[in-house]
């Protein structure tokens, strides 16, 4: 375990360790008992409480129009066993963004190779942002090397999950990604903008599955063979091919997101998404014209 010798072990890591070591937990339990998404979206919340109660938070983001816009306006002061404050703008935007981070990942993962990709490039972009930070916060140095281990543990988990696959990420797999590319994000000077910029395709997806079964009054919880790489399958590309284009995009959106001003960020997100949302409506429709053309055949 490199990062015991190389993160400094004190509050923040030891929630972190914990959170993550939970998820495993969590995963392996999921693989046996096949929990319900509830149950799973309930743990989320528990793996991000943890997180936060350690002391992870959002204290701020950045402005895309200028400036910052400050979360830690609204303290709680509590003393149990010791003084202890809770930062409550902070940390429920904190909660939020790790489970959705969670969320968000796990439902791009239905492709051999797919999710480790994708996720390997997100956390070598961070790495790159935080390194550039370092010159000014040498802290920031501690989390370019979180980042550089979370690069090289996905890299070395496609070896074995690319088509092929030899293993499979399951629920635990996904959960963690998503985990620590938040954690990553969150430590990086709040570049939130950035990850969801990266992480264009998968986050548009997202965002698109969600709207669409409330838009249907289904449970955005019920998992469905609508996401995007479903449809891709559907028309017939292959895996490796889906697989390629996740890690494409994602890596000429870290490219670009590396070198955007934070309202350009915000602006080339928003073309980003329309597109992707406009390729998903198209490939649909592509692949329900296919699927009737097979029964009429």
């Amino acid at each position: 375990m490199p990062i015991f010798f190389i993160i400094p072990q004190n509050k923040i890591f030891w929630g972190i360790f914990a959170a993550a070591l939970l998820i495993v937990v969590i995963g392996l339990w999921d693989d046996k008992k096949d929990r319900s998404p509830y149950t799973r979206f309930f743990l989320n919340f528990l793996v991000a409480a943890i997180t936060v109660a350690s002391g992870v938070g959002i204290p701020y983001i950045t402005n895309p129009f200028g400036g910052v816009i400050h979360l830690d306006t609204w303290i709680i002061n509590f003393d149990i066993f010791g003084p202890h404050k809770i930062i409550v703008w902070a940390d429920i935007f904190a909660l939020i963004w790790i489970v959705w981070c969670m969320n968000m990942v796990n439902w791009s993962k239905g492709v051999d190779g797919q999710m480790p990709g994708f996720v390997a490039i997100s956390s070598l972009t961070i790495g790159i942002l935080s390194l550039r930070f370092s010159q000014f916060d040498i802290a920031q140095i501690n989390i370019t090397y979180l980042a550089i281990l979370t690069t090289g543990s996905f890299l070395g988990f496609l070896w074995w999950n690319f088509y092929p696959q030899k293993i499979m990420p399951g629920y635990g797999g996904g959960a963690l990604a998503g985990f620590m590319l938040a954690v990553l994000s969150i430590f990086s000077y709040g570049k939130l903008g950035t990850m969801l910029l990266v992480l264009g395709v998968p986050v548009t997806d997202a965002i698109y599955t969600l709207v669409r079964r409330l838009f249907y009054r289904q449970s955005p919880f019920k998992p469905d063979k609508e996401h995007l790489h479903h449809k891709l399958l559907a028309i017939g590309w292959g895996k490796r091919r889906i697989a390629f284009f996740y890690w494409f995009i994602s890596a000429v959106l870290g490219f670009i997101a590396l070198n955007l001003s934070s309202k350009q960020k915000l602006f080339a997100f928003v073309l980003i998404g329309a597109l992707i949302v406009g390729f998903i409506i198209w490939i649909s429709r592509l692949s329900k014209i296919k699927g009737v053309e097979e029964e009429e055949i």
